[in-house]
């Protein structure tokens, strides 16, 4: 990581000053910052520099030159030359001053301004802020450590010392496993016992730790512990008023109905983990006894069956270069010889066969595999995320032993491996055969995980098994049951009831002595001494008082919340969150953490099959200056998608109804657009490629003579050339190809698209067909001399062949940065990179300063008194205003409430943010397709429109086609694809000799081998002519940027933890919008010059200045490891991840994941954090984080099975948290208040009652209907509510994701807000009691002013209120079940009133109740009317306190439900989502870079007056903007709370309001 030194904004008086700081470390004040860090521009390397050699040497002027360049295009989104270099201290002034003084009045525009008051005192708070942010890291790292310490007195103490569990000690040498095993099972010798099944356990239960571990876990919920003490109260006789069994049983009924739930989910996951456990793998048979079970082999028969055959076949057709293995397929031999039993029943020493696509049960050691020199080609996607399958080879003297039966069984080789560890990059290991010893490293190994591809068969012995597989080693353990984020703060609420209960029990128990003393001793009914005495007894008074107040924590708290949730549940099954081409539902787990999903600060998502779909396509290329798209691929895709649609409707098909439905759930708009639009870039969505290869090859088939076709088809041809695929035959005809790298397969099915197929490759030659000028299919011959194979520290791959005309050819791929450095013209090469390169350096400052910019002006409106309530609302016609300008102040509105000024800036304001995609009926998407289909894939364009793209004159100079190679190249990296760069040179026969005899040497050397291939292929990789450029792009699920743009609006850090390449997961991080176009990446990186406590004090000083709009964090598996190993350097790393926008970790080990995950719910208090992934190498991090979610991917099922919460794609994740999770947060949040509300307001009137009957226990309300008031009158009035509120729109939750910020800041359910429930609930006690007593005090004798009489008014007002409140209310998604809730409930009162009054006896008690109703009070007028009054005050009061709120204090929703009322969804994703091409126009204006970029611009604003346009012609009232509405000066700022609906008249009291200038000062204060 090293500070920029080649800032184009830098003059070269300043390079001294500059290189002194450099020197001391000092940080220094530029702004804005330029990178700290070099990223990755090529999508093959980061860590090579262009002109690597060149910058070796600092004395030398062109060198340094080279370093300038090599950091500077880190401007670019993805640049076009990058290194991690050392700090050099020296610079020497840029030579293209002249070239780029535009972008350095840019980047000197805010650092030559001088310092305010203001902004000093703001650094100096930011400096206090962090050295508050340090001491608190500090305190962090104590209180971990002092955990830890804790953790190891536990684990010594009980675990080792009391429960005799120690920990296995290492192996003196290693554990040995014989190939020839003696009778029984082999003793791991740390242990004394066997060693360890191959049973896996995902599930956290057993059967017999499941109900103590439940137990616990229920009673560590405070209300569930209070219950329990207050049911064993409540049963010792003479305590209880209300019965004795009324607490303890429902208690035990509802947390036996917790614990099935709890157990039902568990389950699940257990039968997953058994369908794994119980798959099949055959093994050499032992005559140990072992075989599968007999009802499930039998179950799978014809399975199995139909699975051999096919196999059989394939192996028919596998090329003849895999030998087939002579014994192990001879029919006699094999069913005898193998076994097949589950995965479960695998121990160490089995020696395991695997046909082709199986996956391995088990860590072994590779015996034998079909493929040449015993190769086995591997796909580890499960276990690191790599997509590029890894050669795996059987150590000679086992391949050369292990090809038969019998040599299986003969052979006298025993393995020596490591002890099981979780470290998936290495191993060390050893075999003994006949005496000789061979080193085994990760080359000759196969983890369980992995999956055997590309290879008939292959044979292997288990070294690793179960739990102590690489795999398992790595996923969570000792995982915790997850809890609501919510569950700390309801304990605190219930604590805080629980003190108010007591505090009541002992004040009227004082009351009650004091009444005593006052009035019961002088009373002569009640006392007469040596007679009689009615006092009560101390302890009946004070735990009668606990056991009649203890309702208010209600027991049907937790019932009705298990209700709730099972409701939120039921309505999570979302239809558009089910992928009807995979058929996959979304599934639920869980159900606990329902309200967690709202409350997400923190999202770690896996790259590989989550992000991705794990396939490469051939996307674009550079030839001969023209810049081309391939997307005949596209079109074939969506026809497999439709076809799968298809098969499943037919499949699944019940009916009409049944069709309609799963037509219904189509996505329609995606099967038609392949008609239209066939490829468009996540981050360019509006570009158009300036050819498309239909036209290449009309072009080549009109003038195939030209200098351009000449070029363009030996370019194809190098293409149809250069790689180590095979060809694979099906039945039906068709080829198939295999291939080590999806790349590589992806370039040969791009040639097979443009006329150049893969037809055969036997021994040492390669057969394309070809089409000649006359139709006829052409096979030419090709003679493969030599492969210089790619590797790692080469980037590079080049192929030898002898062409049908007898020449030799050079054929060489890989890196451009290394293929440029051995061009013919290399010098000039690299200067036209250099070029590039600074323009893309000016590119990027710009776009950052206008993000700098566009921060500043969100941050000034923040600070800028709103005087939106002192000016006549009348006056804000919103038609009358830029619509522009009214959507920014919309949004600059939202972000003063719900957001960051910063982030909000951020998120809505550059072009390349977000697609905007959203909606395929929008205007902007209209303009899309009108465009596009300009373009079909049916229709090639004419000769003449060809011919304008293609320049011949440029085709001929080598320095043109150099500098649009290379823009081109930054195009497609800026755009997140690998790109590689063609290279070829023609040869005698007698350079080839003379070459092959050095080559030859090296091969058959036994010292260095490696080193000196490599350095006899750099002999003849030079001199080459440039053939061209290729892009690939790693294919993205659908709607993954736009749901990431979506979710950084949203105030949601996005990570992206791999196990994949930095450069592959920077490319992707590109492509998916982790990355914004003018995002600033820092790269740690342990092997870089320098220190990492250097790297992270001058990254953490420069992203602590706040100077960049948008930071990333780039750092490897291997810089962790060490950064966690130093306290030093973890307090100063997570005090730097807390600060950036997003961090990308690859090379990341599952572990590593999960320790991330787990360092941000310890480093980041409050955070609220979501892991996703597809892959058993996420299940780590999954556990670990609040929330998992699954993806049910190309990986398997490992992620979906353990995870809380599984879907199909990524995309669905924003409308399961933007939505779902935001509605279910209120739900449940909305849920606890109201609950603790009815109760406090409900059993307050019993309290202000006690006063009257001397503190004596009298209850006010009946006891019959007492004990029903939470379960039939109130229970319904928050259970509805509590699942199917909507308090905004999903609609408007998806066009404006900074409303998810509701829940992150916990506005729906917070301390706050308790006590304002809690204050209204005891003001509404006060007026319904005391409104009663007045009337009840001041009744005649003859009216009925008997006890039951007048406890009825206040139950009756409390049942009607409670419901009137939170249906109607409280409530804002009014739906026919919640009206039918409200009329049940409280018509069900007065139901039940009348049977009361029949089923109650007429004995003689305190409460008459016997027809009273009917035939007694409720038959006077003067009843009823008290009740009204009662109910009509209580209602009063609500309505007064939520009007003022309203009006002086508004949220974010209430202004969103005014703006819903006059806004349709369409008219809300116009006014929140499709503002950007303002900032982009104005951009472009200012920016006078490259043509193409002002091509694009011209194009984008055609686009938008198209839009205006179909704006304009909308009639009626709906129309809101024109083109002619649009000024260019922004001036005017609106905001949501200003916002009026068209022919809209503000009422008298808004026009003529006396508290203007409170309401401004409370606005003022709010923002601040």
């Amino acid at each position: 990581m090293v500070p920029n030194r080649n800032d184009a904004a830098r003059r070269p008086s300043q390079d001294a000053a500059a290189a002194a700081a450099d020197s001391t470390g000092a940080p220094r004040n530029r702004s804005p910052p330029g990178p700290r860090l070099t990223a990755a521009r090529s999508n093959t390397d980061p860590g090579l520099g262009l002109g690597r050699g060149n910058t070796s040497s600092s004395s030398s002027a062109g060198g340094l030159h080279m370093e300038r360049h090599e950091l500077e295009t880190i401007h670019s989104k993805a640049p076009l030359s990058t290194t991690t270099t050392s700090a050099k201290n020296d610079r020497e002034p840029d030579e293209g001053a002249n070239s780029i003084g535009l972008s350095a009045v840019a980047s000197n525009s805010i650092s030559d301004q001088k310092r305010s008051f203001r902004d000093r005192v703001g650094d100096l708070r930011l400096e206090q802020f962090a050295n508050k942010r340090r001491r608190h890291m500090h305190g962090l790292v104590w209180k971990t450590k002092a955990k830890d310490r804790v953790a190891a007195a536990y684990q010594s103490i009980i675990v080792e010392g009391l429960l005799r569990r120690k920990p296995l000690p290492p192996s003196r040498d290693g554990r040995h496993v014989p190939m020839h095993r003696p009778p029984g099972e082999l003793v791991d010798e740390r242990s004394g016992g066997r060693y360890c099944s191959n049973f896996i356990r995902s599930s956290r239960y057993t059967v017999w730790d499941f109900v103590p571990k439940q137990l616990l876990f229920q009673f560590s919920k405070l209300g569930n512990f209070y219950f329990l003490v207050m049911g064993i109260l409540q049963t010792i006789p003479g305590l209880s008023t209300v019965g004795r069994w009324t607490t303890i049983a429902p208690l035990l009924a509802f947390v036996a109905f917790s614990m099935a739930k709890e157990g039902l989910d568990d389950y699940r996951r257990y039968q997953l983990d058994k369908s794994e456990n119980r798959s099949g793998a055959w093994v050499l048979a032992r005559g140990d006894g072992r075989k599968r079970p007999t009802a499930r082999a039998a179950s799978i028969a014809m399975k199995k069956h139909f699975k051999n055959n096919q196999t059989e076949k394939d192996d028919q057709v596998t090329v003849t270069e895999e030998v087939v293995l002579s014994d192990l397929e001879q029919a006699g031999s094999s069913a005898a010889d193998w076994v097949e039993l589950d995965w479960q029943q695998v121990r160490v020493g089995d020696i395991v066969r695997l046909h082709r696509d199986q996956n391995v049960p088990a860590d072994m050691v590779l015996l034998h595999a079909t493929g040449p020199n015993s190769v086995a080609y591997i796909e580890t996607m499960a276990l690191d995320g790599e997509t590029n399958l890894k050669a795996k080879q059987a150590s000679p003297p086992l391949a050369k032993r292990c090809c038969t039966v019998d040599g299986l069984r003969e052979t006298q080789a025993t393995v020596v491996s490591e002890d099981p560890n979780i470290d998936l990059y290495s191993y060390d290991g050893r075999v003994v055969v006949d005496g000789e010893a061979l080193p085994l490293t990760l080359n000759n190994v196969v983890y369980r995980g992995s999956t055997l591809r590309n290879t008939a068969e292959a044979i292997g012995l288990v070294v690793n098994s179960g739990e102590e597989c690489k795999i398992r080693m790595n996923a969570h353990k000792n995982v915790r049951t997850k809890k609501p984020a919510m569950q700390s703060a309801v304990n605190k609420m219930i604590l805080f009831q629980i003190f108010i209960v007591i505090m009541l029990a002992v004040g009227f128990t004082i009351g009650y002595y004091l009444w005593e003393e006052d009035t019961e001793n002088k009373s002569f009914y009640i006392f007469q001494s040596s007679a009689y005495d009615g006092s009560v007894p101390f302890k009946e008074i004070f735990f009668g008082f606990l056991i009649m107040f203890n309702t208010l924590i209600p027991l049907s708290l937790y019932i009705s919340l298990e209700i709730v949730k099972l409701g939120q549940l039921l309505l999570l099954h979302d239809a558009e969150m089910y992928d009807p081409v995979s058929d996959t539902p979304m599934v639920a787990n869980t159900t606990t953490i329902l309200e967690n999903l709202g409350q997400i600060s923190y999202v770690f998502s896996d790259k590989t099959g989550t992000l991705t779909e794990n396939l490469m396509r051939f996307r674009k290329l550079s030839v001969a200056g023209v810049s081309i798209l391939h997307d005949m691929d596209v079109l074939r895709d969506e026809r497999v998608k439709q076809d799968k649609l298809d098969s499943y409707k037919v499949s699944k098909k019940r009916g009409k109804q049944q069709a309609n439905i799963i037509a219904s759930a189509e996505p329609v708009g995606r099967a038609s657009t392949g008609s239209y639009t066939h490829w468009k870039s996540s981050v360019r969505p509006n570009d158009e490629p300036d050819m498309k290869t239909e036209d290449l090859l009309e072009y080549i088939r009109s003038k195939p003579n030209t200098t351009f076709s000449r070029k363009a088809k030996h370019f194809l041809l190098c293409i149809a050339l250069c790689h180590t695929c095979l060809p694979e035959y099906k039945e039906d005809g068709s080829i198939d190809f295999q291939a080590a790298s999806p790349d590589e397969l992806a370039l040969v099915q791009a040639a097979q698209d443009l006329g150049y197929m893969l037809i055969d490759r036997p021994a040492q030659s390669i057969h394309l067909q070809t089409t000649d000028a006359d139709g006829n299919k052409v096979v030419d011959s090709y003679q493969v001399l030599d492969v210089i194979e790619f590797s790692s520290q080469r980037k590079r791959m080049s192929i030898i062949v002898r062409m049908p005309d007898n020449t030799i050819c050079v054929i060489c791929k890989g890196a451009d940065n290394v293929i440029t450095s051995r061009l013919k013209l290399s010098h000039l090469a690299e200067q036209k990179a250099r070029d590039i390169g600074h323009r893309a350096s000016m590119r990027k400052t710009f776009e950052k300063n206008k993000a700098l910019q566009r921060m500043s002006m969100a941050m000034s409106a923040r600070s800028t008194p709103r005087n939106s309530l002192t000016m006549p609302r009348g006056s804000l016609n919103i038609r009358n205003r830029d619509s522009t300008d009214a959507r920014e102040g919309m949004r600059q509105s939202i972000g003063r409430r719900s957001v960051d000024g910063a982030r909000l800036g951020e998120g809505h304001s550059s072009r390349l943010q977000r697609r905007r995609t959203d909606d395929m009926g929008t205007p902007r998407h209209s303009a899309d397709l009108l465009k596009s289909n300009r373009h079909s894939i049916h229709r090639v364009a004419s000769i003449d429109a060809i011919d304008r793209r293609v320049d011949e004159g440029v085709a001929s100079s080598d320095a043109a086609i150099f500098e649009k190679c290379f823009q081109h190249i930054d195009d497609f990296a800026t755009e997140g694809l690998r790109t590689l760069l063609y290279g070829y040179r023609y040869i005698d026969e007698d350079t080839y000799t003379k070459w092959k005899a050095q080559y030859r040497e090296a091969e058959t050397s036994l010292v260095d081998r490696q080193q000196r291939i490599e350095e006899a292929g750099d002999l003849i990789e030079h001199k080459f002519d440039l053939a061209g450029a290729t892009a690939i792009e790693d294919k993205l699920q659908e709607g993954v940027p736009e749901t990431i743009d979506k979710l950084c609006r949203a105030n949601i850090k996005v990570w992206m933890l791999t196990g994949d390449k930095r450069e592959t997961a920077i490319n992707i991080a590109h492509s998916a919008h982790v990355c914004k176009p003018y995002s600033e990446l820092y790269i740690l990186d342990a092997n870089a010059a320098g220190t990492l406590t250097d790297q992270l004090t001058l990254t953490l000083t420069d992203v602590s200045r706040g100077m960049v709009p948008h930071t990333v964090l780039i750092v490897d598996g291997q810089t962790l490891t060490k950064i966690d190993a130093d306290d030093d350097l973890s307090i100063l790393f997570y005090d730097l991840v807390v600060r950036v926008d997003s961090i990308i970790c690859c090379r990341a080990s599952p572990s590593q994941k999960a320790e991330l995950v787990k360092a941000i719910r310890r480093y980041v208090p409050h955070s609220m954090t979501l892991a996703i992934g597809d892959g058993a190498n996420d299940i780590g991090m999954i556990q670990a984080s609040h929330v998992g979610i699954g993806i049910s991917g190309r990986e398997g099922l490992q992620a979906a099975r353990i995870s809380d919460y599984s879907i199909a794609q990524f995309r669905f994740l924003q409308k399961l948290l933007l939505v779902h999770g935001r509605w279910n947060y209120l739900r449940t949040g909305k849920y606890v208040l109201a609950t603790f509300w009815k109760e406090i307001f409900f059993y307050l009137i019993q309290a202000h009652y006690q006063r009257l009957n001397g503190y004596t226990g009298t209850s006010l309300f009946q006891s019959t209907s007492l004990t029903l008031f939470n379960t039939l009158f109130s229970s319904l009035a928050v259970i509805l509510p509590g699942i199917f509120e909507r308090d905004l729109r999903a609609e408007t939750l998806l066009a404006v994701p900074e409303l998810y910020t509701f829940g992150q800041r916990n506005r729906a359910f917070n301390y706050r807000l308790y006590v304002g429930w809690l204050l209204m609930g005891i003001a509404s006690s006060f007026l319904v009691f005391y409104v009663t007593y007045a009337v009840y005090n001041a009744a005649l004798f003859t009216e009925d002013t008997s006890l039951y009489a007048m406890g009825t008014i206040p139950f009756t007002v409390g049942v009607v209120f409670i419901n009137t409140k939170l249906f109607i209310l409280e409530l804002h998604s009014k739906t026919v079940i919640t009206f039918a809730g409200y009329i049940i409930t409280t018509g069900g009162w007065f139901i039940w009133l009348l049977l009361l009054g029949k089923v109650i006896s007429p004995s003689m008690n305190i409460y008459l109740v016997r027809d009273t109703f009917t035939r007694n009070f409720g038959a006077h007028l003067g009843w009823w009317t008290t009740l009204l009054l009662a109910l009509t005050g209580t209602i009063m009061l609500e309505l007064v306190v939520q009007s003022v709120r309203r009006v002086y204090w508004p949220t974010d929703t209430d202004l969103m439900q005014r703006l819903e009322k006059d806004t349709d969804a369409q008219q809300m994703r116009e006014l929140f989502a499709q503002d950007a091409e303002a900032h982009h126009e104005e951009e472009e204006d200012h920016f006078g870079g490259d043509p193409d970029q002002r091509g694009r611009s011209k194009t984008d604003n055609a686009v938008t007056t198209k839009v205006s346009q179909e704006l304009s012609r909308s009639p009626g009232p709906n129309r809101r903007f024109s083109q002619s509405d649009a000024p260019q000066r922004r001036t005017v700022r609106a905001s949501l709370d200003e916002y009026r609906p068209p022919q809209f008249t503000p009422p008298a009291e808004e026009r003529e309001n006396p508290f203007n200038k409170l309401r401004t000062k409370l606005e003022q204060i709010r923002d601040d």
